[in-house]
């Protein structure tokens, strides 16, 4: 791929980062995010995921989350410690990194997202406090999902 991110931009004008320690082995919590088909089961928020290929640099997958169809590319991989993946859509183009970290019995799960495009410069203030909801959500969901597996 040419050009490929290496990591979220941090010079993007949002930039989002939430972590959350979950009480479940990294393998497990690892499993359930890169498992994209499985993503509405326990992420309300996405309607539709689908992924043809597992999850590899240069994978491409698709959902479906507040109406809006998000095409995404695998940019890197270090199975099970960090995924990064990004597309455009709606005129925004977004870059979002996971780290998975072994911590006390549990996975400290770190997400950082950065979003650039017209519509995100028109609006970066509102634009960030939704970008920070959303990770925040996602972390609650896979959280739940992943301790709820655990048991």
């Amino acid at each position: 791929m040419k050009n490929t991110p290496s990591g979220i931009d941090r010079n993007a004008p949002v930039v989002a980062r939430r972590e959350l320690p979950i009480r479940a082995p990294v393998p497990a919590v690892w499993t359930l995010l890169t498992y994209v088909p499985g993503w509405p089961a326990w992420q309300p928020d996405i309607a539709e995921a689908r992924a043809l290929t597992p999850l590899t640099p240069g994978a491409v997958f698709h959902w479906r989350t507040g109406g809006v169809e998000v095409t995404s590319t695998v940019y890197a991989v270090q199975a099970p410690r960090s995924i990064l993946w990004g597309g455009s859509s709606q005129g925004i183009t977004a870059i979002h990194r996971w780290t998975f970290t072994p911590s006390s019995g549990a996975t400290l799960v770190a997400t950082e997202e950065s979003w650039d495009g017209a519509a995100v410069r028109a609006d970066a203030v509102a634009v960030a406090r939704a970008l920070d909801r959303s990770l925040a959500q996602w972390l609650l969901h896979l959280k739940s999902a992943a301790e709820h597996a655990a048991r």
